[in-house]
């Protein structure tokens, strides 16, 4: 393989050090800016995160507990999952949702979108809000083992401050509605919800 530029490195090599249906790792020779050698270790996600904030007509919010393998403890999260690259993002999230909740949303606008880790992967988060909730069965994986509870938003918002929720989707969908509940910048049922708790 030829160099080829990245910013401003220059990549000499690329190897697949590890691969499975969820996340491939390349490891990267490179220059760096100054001119010396170096390595890249880049995890490229094979899909998108996709979370949701939803909210009942009485301005409650799903939660979602599981144990989480990676980190060998419990954590309350946002509905959330992976959604297929080709796939449309609102397309995975409907699923997400109704897979990890049951719920079905009548209502859905877009949240926010950021990177979610991106000095070791490429992963990227697609979010957002849903409301005019339907009831229905959960549905999640048969490898899953979720508990689902509904809190306040202002519960929500105290255990992110706290730091007793660290999940960064979860972080970032909260505080990120919560400020745009503030500026007027969510859609008005949102707002409502937001501000009332």
């Amino acid at each position: 393989m030829s160099n080829r530029k990245i910013g401003p490195w220059t990549v000499q090599s690329d190897d697949t050090a590890f691969e499975n249906p969820w996340i491939k790792i390349v490891d990267h020779k490179v220059i760096h800016p100054d001119g010396s050698d170096g390595e890249y270790g880049v995890v490229q996600f094979k899909n998108l995160a996709i979370g949701i904030l939803a909210f009942d007509e009485d301005g409650m919010v799903p939660l979602i507990g599981q144990h989480r393998f990676a980190l060998d403890r419990y954590s309350w999260e946002l509905p959330e999952g992976g959604g297929r690259l080709d796939i449309a993002p609102l397309q995975s999230a409907k699923r997400e949702l109704a897979e990890e909740t049951g719920f079905r949303a009548q209502s859905w606008a877009p949240l926010c979108a950021f990177d979610v880790s991106n000095s070791v992967t490429d992963e990227r988060a697609q979010c957002f809000f849903a409301w005019d909730l339907e009831a229905g069965d959960a549905a999640p994986e048969s490898s899953e083992a979720l508990t689902m509870k509904t809190v306040s938003f202002k519960v929500l918002l105290d255990l992110v401050m706290t730091g007793e929720i660290t999940d960064s989707l979860t972080v970032a969908m909260t505080l990120t509605a919560y400020v745009k509940a503030l500026r007027g910048a969510a859609p008005v049922p949102i707002c409502e919800h937001i501000l009332a708790a």
